[in-house]
C-alpha cells in the first residue's frame, strides 16, 4: 500500500480516520485488558484466551499500520472540487442499462472505497472507467465478458 496514491472522497477519509482513532484508543485498551485478564489465569503456554488476544492484537496493529499508510498517501477529492457537469470521482450518477431498460445509481469513488453492495464503484472498474468524463445524456459502452453493454447517463450530482 505504501507509495500508491489512494483517492478518497471526504466521506471515505472521515470513515478511515474514525476507524484509525477507534483502533488506537478504544480497541488497544480493550485488548490490553483482555491480555491482562488472560495472563492472570496463569500458565500462558496452554492459555487459549491469551493466544486469541495476542492474535487479535496482531491483527489490530496490522490494520493500524495499513490505515496509517493509506491516510499518509491519501489524495482527497473534495466535494467543491467535483465537476457538476461531468462524471468524476465524488459524483453520484444515475444510469440506464439500454438493453434491459434498468436504472442503476452509483457513487464513483477511488478503488480504496469501492463497495458494490453499497453502490460505490471504483473509477478503475470497467463501468467506472467508462463513465468518467461522461455528461448527462451521453451513452457509454462497457466491454464485458458477455459483450458490450451500453449505459445512458440520466443524471449526476455531487455525492453527499
Amino acid at each position: 500500500m505504501e507509495g500508491k496514491k489512494h483517492i478518497l472522497t471526504e466521506e471515505g477519509l472521515k470513515k478511515y480516520e474514525e476507524e484509525l482513532e477507534y483502533l488506537k484508543v478504544e480497541k488497544r485498551q480493550e485488548l490490553a485488558q483482555k491480555l491482562k485478564e488472560a495472563r492472570a489465569q496463569g500458565d500462558l503456554s496452554e492459555n487459549a484466551e491469551y493466544d486469541a488476544a495476542k492474535d487479535e492484537q496482531r491483527d489490530v496493529e496490522a490494520r493500524i499500520v495499513e490505515l496509517e499508510n493509506l491516510l499518509k498517501n491519501a489524495e482527497l477529492v473534495a466535494n467543491e472540487d467535483v465537476d457538476k457537469k461531468k462524471v468524476g470521482i465524488g459524483c453520484k450518477v444515475k444510469i440506464l442499462d439500454i438493453e434491459y431498460n434498468e436504472e442503476c445509481e452509483y457513487k464513483i469513488v477511488g478503488s480504496t472505497e469501492a463497495d458494490s453492495l453499497k453502490g460505490k464503484i471504483s473509477n478503475e472498474s470497467p463501468v467506472g472507467k467508462a463513465l468518467i468524463g461522461a455528461k448527462k445524456g451521453d451513452v457509454v459502452e462497457v466491454e464485458t465478458q458477455a459483450g458490450i453493454i451500453k449505459y445512458k447517463v440520466l443524471s449526476l450530482q455531487v455525492a453527499k
